[in-house]
């Protein structure tokens, strides 16, 4: 449950890349859309790590090393 949990948060991270990407393309500087997409982005980016320190701090997430 937990990896579909931060795949959901990544899935929408990539989904408001790609509407800035297509909004800088379409709109030609003439609307805000792309800078609230960016905003979103870097609002959910913010929130997926502060979720992930707080499931490592509360012990419901458990780190590890690679390959271990």
């Amino acid at each position: 449950m937990k990896t579909l949990f931060v795949l959901g948060f990544l899935a929408l991270i990539t989904y408001n890349l790609g509407a800035g990407l297509y909004y800088m393309l379409a709109d030609k500087g003439t609307s805000k859309r792309t800078v609230d997409a960016l905003t979103k982005r870097i609002v959910l980016s913010v929130v997926l790590i502060l979720l992930i320190c707080a499931g490592i701090g509360t012990g419901y997430i458990q780190p590890h090393g690679v390959g271990a």
